[in-house]
């Protein structure tokens, strides 16, 4: 079989030296070779040919447990000062079957217990993204369960400017505790006054506890309206993320809460610090952050 693939190969050599003089399928015709045997002999060759960068390509897929797509590891790959067409990458990631998860749509997790009469408008009427840190922010809560019935929340406050983690809590009980102890991290940064903090209509964020925290800040309240999901976006597209990569497909790998927990710490360790986004020039949010320098 050995020597069959060493002449096949051989011949497909000859025909490509010889396109330039002779139409393709007369070539073909001589050489007693199908088009589909000629064109799988000349992409096998460039692929022969481009072993170290599919190496490179297969590396950053098992380093990010196959969570980037052909446009995130051509970025990986600029920075690191390869030249290379993103197209290229898709076709060598296609030749080696790295392909992303395919997960199902599951329920989402709402906090929505019912209207407490108007809080607030709508500030950002799905304009999410800011020119600069801490301008518009966003939160929400969402719910992971496991196999064995146990619950844990996560309650995150997401930048607009960068999509960067700036505060969150994790719970087994999305309570008002688990709200302030969120809020209270906001304290860290020097001014918080004209930030707009964006979130749906949950029971936590109608309590008058948390109204009066932001106003004591100069943070002024934004709400989406009643059953609009899309008005906070990218509080979603996070939610939708994160388990999506550490999360859906790997619920047996936790054998309880605890090691969930963990596990959620280290994802948004791993999503503010390493991983990079297209949108952000190939950048991970705590890079672009720092390389803006307007932080």
């Amino acid at each position: 079989m050995k020597g069959i693939g060493n002449r096949r190969s051989k011949k497909a050599k000859v025909i490509e030296r010889l396109r330039c003089q002779f139409p393709l399928a007369v070539l073909l015709k001589v050489a007693k070779m199908s088009r589909s045997t000629f064109y799988y002999q000349r992409s096998h060759k460039k692929d022969r040919q481009n072993h170290k960068l599919m190496k490179r390509i297969k590396e950053i897929f098992d380093q990010h447990h196959g969570n980037y797509g052909y446009r995130r590891i051509t970025c990986v790959l600029h920075n690191e000062g390869m030249t290379v067409n993103h197209k290229k990458v898709k076709r060598l990631m296609k030749v080696m079957g790295l392909f992303g998860k395919v997960i199902r749509k599951r329920n989402r997790y709402s906090s929505y217990r019912g209207a407490i009469g108007k809080i607030t408008g709508n500030e950002i009427n799905r304009h999410f993204s800011a020119d600069q840190p801490r301008k518009k922010v966003y939160t929400d809560v969402t719910e992971f369960r496991l196999n064995n019935g146990e619950k844990v929340y996560l309650s995150p406050i997401l930048d607009g400017f960068n999509g960067e983690i700036i505060a969150y809590d994790i719970s087994t009980s999305p309570d008002l505790h688990q709200t302030f102890n969120m809020l209270n991290q906001l304290d860290q940064y020097e001014s918080l006054n004209g930030m707009i903090l964006h979130s749906d209509q949950g029971w936590q964020y109608q309590n008058a506890a948390y109204q009066r925290f932001l106003k004591e800040r100069g943070i002024i309240q934004s709400m989406s309206r009643k059953g609009n999901s899309l008005d906070n976006g990218l509080m979603e597209n996070f939610f939708s993320v994160l388990k999506r990569e550490m999360f859906y497909g790997y619920e047996d790998q936790y054998k309880n809460t605890d090691e969930l927990i963990q596990a959620i710490h280290q994802y948004i360790q791993y999503y503010n610090n390493d991983r990079i986004k297209v949108k952000l020039k190939g950048l991970s949010p705590v890079q672009y952050r720092t390389q803006s320098q307007v932080a």
